[in-house]
């Protein structure tokens, strides 16, 4: 693979640290662009000082993963783009591993086998997103029959994973996303999270998107999600945005009752187990706090997605 054939694009957000261990585990054969969403830890300072061959963009305030990507995608010089996360490190030739896919002209998107931390396998593929999945996950049954394909209708990883080979798959995660520098561009209408699920839908129209389970990544999830109501009211918002998008008002409306109705469920079981604790067990009283928040984190707003 001739050198810059990739541009890795990495949008940060206050994890220097991260950050610094993502760069490092880059071959220095690719161009690395870093986006910065007006980091207040001294990240884009690190970037400059101890990795000078990056391209670093320092916003002066927090634009959002999507259209961070965009300002990377638009410097960007190689005839293919790794979308990847500040908290997501490479395996050696993982990066390599998954250009290689694009030898085959018909596919259009291509993503990693992500691992926790642990070295457990990570989730970060799935079918097409649902209302019904939506339903599924809001009240556990997901979580409870892991195995009933019914009830666990989203998310496939464990199911691909079964292969030695790239396999054909409806989204990969934008933590670890690789595309042909096309016109696509990221939608700058979701802030964070679903902006990988509309995007691998637009990209499902231009040819085969792939998991590949021999580039390997590591992943540490929710870096830049340090608040976890904020983040579950993004996320719930994110769906509702995608539904507005793709299927219409009716469709957004029904996913934000479901959304709302699963904080609901999870505000009575969580006060029913402070309640029968009295009080004692923090987790049980954080989760509650959480999604008595949720419960009233504002709708998508007349601008779509703010």
């Amino acid at each position: 693979m001739p050198p810059r054939t990739v541009s890795v694009a990495i949008v940060s957000y206050n994890t220097k640290d991260k950050l610094r261990r993502c760069l490092e585990a880059i071959s220095p054969e690719f161009e690395v662009i870093v986006v910065d969403n007006a980091s207040a830890d001294g990240s884009p300072e690190m970037v400059e000082n101890d990795f000078p061959s990056v391209r670093l963009i320092k916003n002066h305030a927090n634009r959002g993963f999507g259209a961070a990507n965009n300002q990377a995608a638009a410097v960007a010089t190689g005839s293919l783009i790794l979308y990847l996360n500040s908290d997501a490190y490479a395996f050696p030739h993982a990066i390599a591993d998954l250009a290689e896919v694009f030898e085959d002209p018909s596919v259009s998107a291509a993503g990693g086998m992500l691992l926790n931390m642990d070295g457990t396998l990570q989730t970060s593929t799935a079918n097409r997103l649902t209302l019904w999945a939506v339903f599924c996950e809001q009240f556990w049954l997901e979580k409870l029959l892991p195995k009933v394909k019914l009830f666990s209708p989203y998310w496939n990883t464990h199911e691909l994973v079964r292969t030695d080979g790239p396999t054909e798959t409806p989204q990969v995660m934008g933590a670890c996303l690789m595309t042909r520098h096309s016109h696509i561009k990221w939608d700058e209408r979701f802030f964070l999270y679903c902006e990988d699920t509309d995007l691998c839908l637009r990209l499902s129209g231009q040819g085969k998107i792939l998991y590949v389970p021999y580039a390997k990544f590591t992943h540490e999830l929710g870096s830049s999600s340090k608040n976890r109501a904020r983040a579950v009211g993004l996320y719930n918002r994110g769906k509702e945005l995608y539904f507005e998008i793709h299927h219409g008002k009716l469709a957004s409306a029904i996913c934000f009752v479901i959304d709302r109705l699963g904080a609901i469920y999870r505000v009575l079981v969580w006060g029913l187990l402070t309640l029968a604790t009295l009080g004692r067990v923090a987790r049980f009283r954080d989760q509650l706090w959480i999604f008595s928040q949720v419960l009233t984190f504002p709708r998508l707003g007349p601008k779509l997605g703010h």
